[in-house]
C-alpha cells in the first residue's frame, strides 16, 4: 500500500462513521475559530496601541514633570511627606500648579545621559473665536507629531502660528469639512495679568485624530505660537513673573539609560516618565485578557482532541477484521499506524480549514462593522487583525493535536495480531 492509497483510503474511512466524523470536526472548528479569532484581536489591539505610542511621543525621550502627589501615585512610588516649600508658580490667574522652574530644567540638562531638554509653557486661554463664536479652549501640549493621524493638512509647524485641531472640532467652528478647515483662520484669546485681552490668529495646519493616549483631543499649537501665548500671559503684572514650564521633554542618547536619568531626576523632586511608561499597562492588561482567551481556545481544542481520540477508537473496534486483513496481506504496523494518524490529521485539517476561514472572513467583516459604529469613537482601530504567519501557526498547532490525540487509537490498531483480528466477530 503505497501512501497515495493510505491518503485515499483515510479519506473515505473518515466518513464511515458520518455523523460521529461532522461531531468531532464541529468540536475542532469551534477550537480553531475561538483561537484565530482571540489571536487576531490580540494582533489588532496592540497595533493600535503601538500607533498611540508612536503618536503620543518620542519613544526615545523622557516627559519630565515636577513631582507631586497625583504624579507620584501615577508612576506607582510611594507616598511623600508634605513639603509645604515645594515650588508653587502662578500662572497669572490666581491658580496654581506645581511647575517647573528654570532651575529644574537646568538640572535635568546637566543630567547624564541627557543631550537636549525642550521645555513646554503652560498656556491658559481665555477662548477660542471662529466666525465671530466663542468656544471654551484648553490647549494640547506641543509633541512631536510624526505619529499623529492626520486627517487633513498637517501637524502645526515650529516658527509659525498654527493649529491642528482635532475633527471632532470641525463642524462646531463652522467649517464643512476637514479639508475646508486647513488654512483657515481662528482667533486664540489671551488675558494677560492685567486683565487685558487680546486675540492671536492662528491658521488651522491641518485636522487630527484623537486616539487611546488623548493626543489630539485638544487643539496643537506649534512650539513658538505655544511660547508667544505664554509670553503675553504673564506680562501686564507689577512684577515680572518667574518662568514656569508644565512639562519638558528630555531627549537621551540612549534609551537604555532611562531608569538611571528617572532615578537622578526623582532625587531632585522630578518625575520622568517614558512613552511606556505612561501606556504600557494598556498593553499589560489587553495581553492578559489575550492570553485568557487563548488559555480558553487550547482548552476547547483539548476537548475536541478527545473526540478525535474516541472517533478513531470506535472506528478501530468497527475495523479489526479489516486490520487483520491488511496485517496478513502483508502491511506493516507502521502503515496500519499511518492510515490511522492520516484519519486523525485529516479530521483536524477539515476543522482547522473551516474554523481559521471562518474566523477571518466574519471578524474581517465584524472589524468593519465595529470601526464604523460602535468603535467609531477609537480612528484606527480594527479590532481583528490577521497575519498570515500567526494562521498558519494556528493551522500547524491544531493539527498537531489532532495528531496527537490519534496515536493511541493508532498504537492500538498497528498493534492488533492479525490471527486474533481476524477471528474477531
Amino acid at each position: 500500500m503505497t501512501w497515495t492509497d493510505m491518503v485515499g483510503s483515510a479519506v473515505a474511512s473518515t466518513f464511515r462513521g458520518r455523523t460521529r466524523t461532522l461531531l468531532t470536526v464541529v468540536a475542532v472548528f469551534i477550537g480553531a475559530l475561538t483561537l484565530t479569532l482571540t489571536s487576531g484581536m490580540g494582533t489588532g489591539v496592540n497595533r493600535y496601541i503601538d500607533q498611540t505610542v508612536a503618536a503620543f511621543g518620542d519613544t526615545d525621550a523622557l516627559y519630565v514633570q515636577k513631582s507631586q502627589p497625583l504624579l507620584e501615585l501615577s508612576t506607582g512610588t510611594g507616598p511623600r511627606a508634605y513639603d509645604p516649600e515645594d515650588t508653587q508658580v502662578a500662572t497669572g490667574f490666581g491658580v496654581s500648579f506645581a511647575g517647573l522652574t528654570e532651575e529644574d530644567v537646568t538640572t535635568v540638562e546637566d543630567t547624564p545621559g541627557v543631550t537636549e531638554v525642550h521645555p513646554v509653557y503652560n498656556v491658559v486661554p481665555t477662548y477660542l473665536r471662529a466666525d465671530g463664536a466663542r468656544f471654551q479652549l484648553a490647549l494640547g501640549i506641543p509633541v512631536d507629531g510624526e505619529g499623529l493621524q492626520v486627517v487633513a493638512g498637517a501637524t502645526a509647524a515650529d516658527g509659525a502660528d498654527e493649529l491642528a485641531i482635532p475633527d471632532s472640532w470641525v463642524a462646531d467652528l463652522g467649517f464643512a469639512s476637514a479639508e475646508d478647515a486647513v488654512g483657515e483662520v481662528l482667533e486664540v484669546v489671551m488675558t494677560n495679568m492685567a486683565g487685558t485681552e487680546q486675540a492671536f490668529e492662528a491658521t488651522v495646519s491641518g485636522v487630527t485624530q484623537a486616539n487611546l493616549a488623548g493626543v489630539a483631543m485638544n487643539p496643537l499649537p506649534s512650539t513658538s505660537f505655544n511660547e508667544r501665548l505664554y509670553a503675553y500671559q504673564i506680562s501686564g503684572g507689577p512684577e515680572e513673573v518667574a518662568a514656569s514650564y508644565i512639562m519638558a521633554r528630555a531627549v537621551m542618547d540612549d534609551p537604555a539609560q532611562a531608569p538611571a536619568v528617572q532615578e537622578r531626576l526623582e532625587e531632585a523632586g522630578m518625575v520622568a516618565s517614558t512613552v511606556e511608561d505612561q501606556l504600557g499597562m494598556f498593553r499589560t492588561v489587553i495581553d492578559a485578557v489575550i492570553w485568557i482567551l487563548n488559555t480558553c481556545a487550547v482548552i476547547a481544542l483539548l476537548a475536541a482532541s478527545l473526540g478525535i481520540v474516541n472517533t478513531l477508537l470506535m472506528s478501530v473496534q468497527e475495523r479489526i477484521r479489516e486490520i487483520g486483513l491488511m496485517k496478513a496481506l502483508g502491511t506493516s504496523g507502521a502503515k496500519v499506524f499511518g492510515l490511522f494518524s492520516l484519519e486523525a490529521v485529516f479530521i483536524g485539517l477539515l476543522g482547522a480549514v473551516l474554523g481559521v476561514t471562518t474566523a477571518v472572513v466574519a471578524g474581517s467583516w465584524v472589524a468593519r462593522w465595529l470601526a464604523e459604529g460602535f468603535l467609531a469613537g477609537l480612528p484606527g482601530l480594527s479590532l481583528f487583525v490577521f497575519r498570515a504567519p500567526e494562521i498558519a501557526l494556528i493551522a500547524v498547532a491544531v493539527l498537531t493535536i489532532a495528531f496527537a490525540a490519534g496515536t493511541i487509537p493508532a498504537v492500538r490498531a498497528a498493534g492488533k495480531d492479525p490471527i486474533t483480528a481476524l477471528r474477531h466477530e
